[in-house]
């Protein structure tokens, strides 16, 4: 069951994905699951650079290099 304060945080997000331009139910679940799974590479990045400055070492398998980066201009 969802409770007022959860109620309102979903809102909140129902409301800035529509203040964006993106009104369809599956658009909007289809982003949420894409910023989950970014989420998810920055975690293991971050996690991955805590350990190898811990470690002194240089990092195994880098996720985000520096100042490399693709954009989607199909939106």
């Amino acid at each position: 069951m969802l409770t007022g304060e959860i109620r309102s945080k979903i809102d909140q997000a129902w409301n800035a994905f529509r203040a964006g331009g993106i009104a369809n139910p599956p658009r909007v679940i289809e982003q949420i699951t894409y910023l989950l799974f970014m989420r998810g590479l920055d975690a293991l990045q971050t996690r991955a650079e805590n350990k190898a400055n811990l470690l002194g070492r240089s990092i195994e398998r880098v996720i985000f290099p520096d100042g490399v980066y693709l954009q989607d201009h199909t939106t």
